[in-house]
Parts: structure tokens; sequence; C-alpha cells
């Protein structure tokens, strides 16, 4: 079976390791990779879950991770930490995701050849049974959870109005705000 979250044998280690600290501070992990390189970068996306995690947020998340990281120091070489959002465009690395984002386009990558293909672009249409529901011009097919190695949501214009539809009608905490002194001289 894949694990979209993570799918090497490192990243599942390092996603038990950083998991409890990510969910214990309120969040979820969507997906994690440490990828190589002159300095190997561990990325990491995280969200509330009812979606979304703002730029303190993502801090908060990565001065949280960097700790437990140092004490069980599960990589041997220097690496870059990277905490950050899905994104718009967003990996779609859990069966629920198949469902939130139920209506909007797709693509959808197999392991193995089914029906001579690997690659899908369609409309999510929910999930059923544990398989992915994709609305292709030929109709719908159901794709198996476990049968997937990549998936993300497709950048489209209504993608977009959406989540910045969503993103407005959060309220906004105003005790993170900075104070505006009234009384302060102005500097000219």
């Amino acid at each position: 079976m894949t694990d979209l979250i993570a799918k090497t044998g490192m990243d599942q280690r390092l996603a038990e390791i950083i998991r409890p600290v990510i969910e214990d501070m309120g969040f979820e992990l969507v997906r994690i990779r440490l990828m190589g390189g002159n300095t190997p970068t561990l990325q990491i996306m995280a969200e509330r879950p009812a979606g979304g995690i703002e730029v303190d947020e993502c801090a908060d998340v990565s001065t949280a991770v960097s700790a437990i990281l140092d004490v069980e120091d599960p990589i041997l070489d220097a690496y870059v930490l990277e905490v950050s959002s899905p994104g718009i465009d967003r990996p779609l690395t859990r069966l629920k995701d198949f469902e939130t984002y139920e209506g909007y386009e797709a693509k959808l990558e197999t392991q193995d050849l089914i029906d001579g293909r690997k690659r899908f672009r369609g409309v999510l249409a929910g999930v059923e049974d544990g398989e992915v529901l994709l609305n292709l011009e030929e109709g719908t097919i159901g794709l198996k959870y476990e049968w997937l190695g990549d998936a993300k949501l497709v950048m489209t214009d209504d993608l977009v109005k959406e989540m910045l539809r969503a993103r407005k009608a959060q309220p906004v905490d105003e005790t993170k705000f900075d104070e505006i002194e009234a009384d302060a001289p102005q500097e000219e």
C-alpha cells in the first residue's frame, strides 16, 4: 500500500517522529519529503484540520519540529527544514482530501498501469468504498486509493476563486495585530 503523505521509508520514519508534535499543536501533517541535493531539504506541509495555516504558525511548527528532530537526530547530515502550507494546487495525500475537493480538477498518477495508462486528469467526484472517483471525458472511473502514487489539484480559475472566498470568510484575530499608538510623536 502506498502512503501519499510519506512515500519512502525515511519519510515514514520522520513522519512517525513529527506527526505527534504537529497534531499536539492542532495541525495535521499533509506531506513530508526528504529531498536530496548538496544540502538535503526536509519539506513538511501542514494545515489546520479545517484547512489553512498562517506564516507565523508555520514558524511555530518549524521551531517545534526542529526541537524534536534535534533530540531524535534521524537525519545524519546537515539539512534545510522547510515548513509550508499545501498551497492552492495542493497535493492530495489523504482519502479525505478527495472528498473535500470534490468538484475540482485534479491530476492522479497510479503506481502501475491501469487499462494501459498511469496518468489521469479529471474532476474529482468523491470517494466510494475506498475508491477515488474521477470524472473523465470518457466517463467516471474509480481508482483504489492504494493504487495512487501521486495526486494533486490543478490550479484553475474556479479553484483560485474558491480559495480566495474561503480566505475572506475566515474570521480575523485582531489580537495578533500590533497596537498603534495615537499619541506617539511623528518623525519628519
